[in-house]
């Protein structure tokens, strides 16, 4: 008989989403493992059990696939929004596989966002203990001072636990605005647009540049492609956990 594993792996390796969100469908009666609703912390035999989501029967063995978008304006990162809201799932299509975000861009942000199946993938990706190096341009108002400049790069209270202070590079100054690469280590929620707002700093714009050592490129906004064989090795050992 084959090993088991947790259910949240089997469904996150099977390409339903993050393990997060798998965690998230169990907890709401969503799964069933052999007809009967599944409990977080179930383990599952991939070759012999029965998994449903919803209803739909989840297949193992899925190839694993990974792209690359440059996340325009106005789009929230989920694949599907009960507010009727433009979501990221209307422009990445035809890709041969039920893909999810990693990570997350606000809505009004943009640039670089990462799409994948792999479950274990997306985790490593985004778990704050591995530290992938992100890089972000942003435009402020007002004009940064030398002061902010030292608000911007000081630890952030986020969800009760301390950041790892981000750098901030100056790019320009304007008479009433700034330009700033800011490379944070974490990616904890809405952490530049707070650190600005600690700061009193207005965001006009806010786009991520690269995540590890992969970048935009050519990419115009709303476009998306896979990446190579050897990206994708590079992004797992920036993680360190591959």
């Amino acid at each position: 008989m084959e090993q088991t594993v947790r259910l949240q792996k089997f469904l996150a390796d099977a390409g339903v989403s993050s393990r997060r969100k798998a965690e998230e469908l169990i907890a709401a009666g969503k799964v069933r493992v052999n007809g009967a609703i599944a409990q977080i912390g179930d383990k599952v035999d991939p070759k012999h059990d029965v998994v449903t989501v919803g209803g739909k029967k989840i297949a193992r063995g899925t190839a694993l696939v990974y792209f690359v978008m440059n996340k325009p304006r106005g789009y929230v990162t989920t694949m599907s929004d009960e507010n009727g809201r433009k979501c990221v799932a209307e422009l990445i299509r035809d890709v041969g596989a039920r893909v999810y975000p990693v990570g997350r861009l606000d809505r009004d942000s943009e640039g670089l966002l990462l799409f994948t199946n792999d479950g274990e993938f997306a985790n490593a990706m985004t778990h704050p203990s591995h530290h992938v190096q992100k890089v972000y341009r942003v435009s402020v108002r007002p004009k940064v001072t030398d002061e902010q400049i030292t608000v911007l790069t000081s630890a952030l209270m986020i969800d009760g636990r301390n950041t790892v202070p981000a750098d901030v590079r100056v790019v320009s100054n304007e008479e009433d605005k700034s330009i700033l690469e800011f490379t944070i280590f974490e990616g904890r929620n809405r952490q530049i647009r707070r650190l600005c707002e600690e700061a009193g700093l207005e965001t006009l714009r806010l786009k991520r540049l690269s995540v590890g050592q992969l970048t935009l490129g050519k990419l115009k906004p709303g476009e998306y492609r896979p990446l190579t064989r050897d990206e994708v090795s590079l992004l797992k050992r920036q993680t360190g956990n591959y």
